[in-house]
């Protein structure tokens, strides 16, 4: 049996990495905040393929050193990767998931197989309602840079159950051709055959802009040309499992993309269902529910300030779901109040929201661009001040191109003094507890805030932003309030075309 000593190892090459002794490669690592990395070329060449091919290629400088360049990898990420290649150890704690994604990337690129590998496992493993939450850049992400197997397993898995994730997304028709075709080779895919050839379709003409929009006015040529574009997805098609109406209306009409063989087959099937053919005959998708939803249209959410992402995060924690969800979103968002629309003061919300309950607030902040909201599912009373109490009460953050993650923070049910919802029309006056606080003219006063509080979970903005506990209002730092770009108000109603 042999002994190891792996830690004191480990130990050794990371004092020689932060020495800097006898090195004899410079690495410059960052585009705008940049770092030089002073490291050894025997490590890197032995460690990483990547290092090994590059570094061959760069000469020597007078000083006996090699330079190199990486300014599309972060400090932050490289960081860590040249103490894994040293020390073969790294801490994945503290670091938000697309800096972990990152690194992911980053690892790929200078070809870490090892890290690589457990880097797509940890995303699945510890970060799925992430990667759900991003699908669209993760997916995309994962065929444009090769090796991440793991990952588009994972991102097929949740295309094959709801398809209209990737087939219904304003990213189908850049769809690179193989995560195209490996989602076709699926037996599983949930989406009736003649759903898929549509699809196929639109996908072919996208990628060939200059083709008639009126399929009367084709060519030869135009049908040859979307032929050629289409020759490795249309083998993937189950031509066998298309009914003969959807054949007539829907097949008919591109004949010229199929080869001569294969119509007169589906021909032949049609008329004489037991009589052998030669074309190769795909076996039908598994399909697991008897009532296939063929095309999910979301409804249209009519907002100036959230996306759809957005709502189905909030719909999600309506729910209390642990992992957000990626579409059928099983609420309607209807707009009651917008604030460019129907005025700015706080006693607009109560005279257009009295008596309605389940509702969203929703705010755009004035200069820091933050989203900011919260959810009240009991009603607004525009007749008397009162304070309410309810265990499904929220107030979030909402991730936007400066926030990497939402925030969500739900009432403390195990603090009986916990106060929701404050109702207090008459002071022009709307509080979640003090998490967030609206009063007066949400645009021009200034007089929004979020406090220090034992009512909710945790702040929805930064240490910076929240204020401390006060006696009286007047004595809130002018630091910490702030204004509205704008608001707006929905109503929250289960949608009845899903059941």
């Amino acid at each position: 049996m042999k002994t190891q000593f792996y830690d004191r190892l480990s130990n050794d090459l990371t004092q020689l990495l932060e020495s800097s002794i006898n090195y004899d490669v410079s690495i410059e690592v960052g585009e705008e905040n940049t770092n030089i990395y002073k490291v050894h070329l025997i490590i890197l060449q032995s460690r990483s393929s990547y290092f090994k091919k590059k570094i061959d290629e760069i000469t020597f400088n007078g000083d006996h050193v090699k330079v190199l360049k990486l300014p599309n990898i972060s400090v932050k990420v490289f960081d860590i990767i040249i103490k894994y290649i040293y020390g073969g150890t790294f801490s994945l704690e503290k670091l938000g998931n697309s800096v972990i994604f990152d690194l992911l990337i980053a690892s790929n690129e200078l070809e870490l197989d090892e890290l690589v590998e457990y880097l797509q496992t940890h995303l699945i493993n510890n970060c799925a309602s992430w990667l759900r939450l991003k699908f669209a850049q993760i997916y995309r992400t994962s065929y444009q840079v090769k090796n991440l197997e793991i990952i588009q397993d994972f991102c097929n898995n949740i295309i094959v159950k709801h398809p209209n994730t990737i087939f219904e997304s304003e990213n189908f028709h850049s769809l690179p051709e193989d995560a195209l075709i490996s989602i076709l080779k699926r037996d599983d895919l949930q989406l009736e055959e003649v759903k898929i050839w549509e699809y196929i379709i639109q996908w072919g003409k996208a990628k060939s802009p200059m083709l008639p929009t009126n399929l009367n006015e084709w060519t030869s040529d135009n049908f040859l040309t979307l032929k050629e574009t289409l020759k490795q997805c249309l083998q993937h098609i189950r031509y066998f499992s298309i009914s003969g109406e959807d054949i007539t209306e829907k097949i008919y009409p591109y004949l010229q993309l199929l080869e001569q063989k294969l119509f007169l087959d589906i021909n032949t099937k049609l008329i004489t269902p037991t009589k052998p053919i030669s074309s190769i005959m795909l076996p039908p998708r598994s399909i697991l529910n008897t009532k296939l939803p063929i095309r999910n249209i979301p409804i249209p959410l009519s907002s100036s300030i959230i996306t759809n992402e957005h709502a189905l995060e909030i719909s999600s924690w309506i729910d209390k779901k642990e992992t957000p969800y990626i579409e059928n979103n099983p609420y309607e968002f209807q707009l009651l109040v917008r604030g460019s629309r129907d005025g700015f003061d706080v006693k607009t919300i109560y005279n257009i929201c009295d008596k309605v309950s389940e509702t969203v607030i929703i705010l755009k902040l004035e200069c820091t661009g933050e989203i900011l909201g919260g959810y009240n599912p009991l009603e607004w009373d525009n007749n008397q001040n009162q304070r309410k109490q309810t265990e499904d009460c929220f107030v979030f953050s909402l991730k936007t191109a400066n926030m990497e993650n939402s925030i969500l923070s739900r009432v403390i049910t195990k603090c009986d003094s916990a106060i929701a919802i404050v109702n207090h029309p008459k002071y022009s006056r709307l509080r979640f507890g003090n998490a967030l606080c609206l009063k007066g003219n949400l645009k021009t006063e200034k007089k929004c805030r979020c406090m220090v509080n034992k009512s909710y979970s945790k702040p929805i903005r930064s240490d910076e932003f929240i204020s401390p506990k006060v006696v009286k209002s007047s004595d809130i730092a002018r630091e910490f309030l702030f204004s509205v770009e704008e608001y707006e108000v929905f109503k929250i109603s289960p949608r009845n075309d899903l059941n």
